[in-house]
């Protein structure tokens, strides 16, 4: 199956940002972040985006530890992950999102940021930065075939 273009997501309990991204640029671009509740999102919403941008597939945020095990957090990204499969039937992968939050304020700071990110979060740049350093891994082969 040739995938061209992609949702990215950076699961959180309270706020899910999404980005939108292109196999042949390599790039992608921040969405509004949805709205969740304990890490439940408006499916209905969910699939008003895939209706949109047509994903040949997914890739979510895994929110490993530092040292890469398992985190409660991991495990919860890795389930929105298998539904967005089971309800949309859209292949899915992971991606490390190792401090992608950190990297997303740090880039948000740059660009003016004043550190409010409850009014003015930054999970979308989150998901771009999770879903272009997914499309631009050299171990992502499945994208190119």
């Amino acid at each position: 199956m040739k995938i061209n273009t992609l949702l990215g997501f950076d699961f959180g309990t309270g706020n899910i940002g999404i980005a939108v991204g292109q196999v042949i640029t390599r790039t992608a671009s921040a969405l509004k972040p949805l709205k969740a509740r304990d890490g439940i999102p408006d499916w209905d919403h969910i699939a008003q985006l895939i209706d949109e941008w047509k994903p040949d597939a997914v890739v979510v945020g895994i929110p490993f530890n530092m040292d890469g095990t398992e985190s409660e957090m991991s495990r919860r990204a890795r389930k929105f992950g298998k539904r967005i499969h089971g309800r949309f039937n859209l292949p899915f992968y992971e991606a490390d999102e190792r401090l992608s939050s950190f990297e997303a304020k740090d880039w948000a700071g740059k660009l003016g940021h004043h550190g409010h990110y409850k009014s003015k979060p930054v999970d979308g740049m989150a998901a771009q930065i999770i879903l272009e350093s997914w499309l631009n891994d050299e171990n992502n082969t499945v994208i190119i075939t």
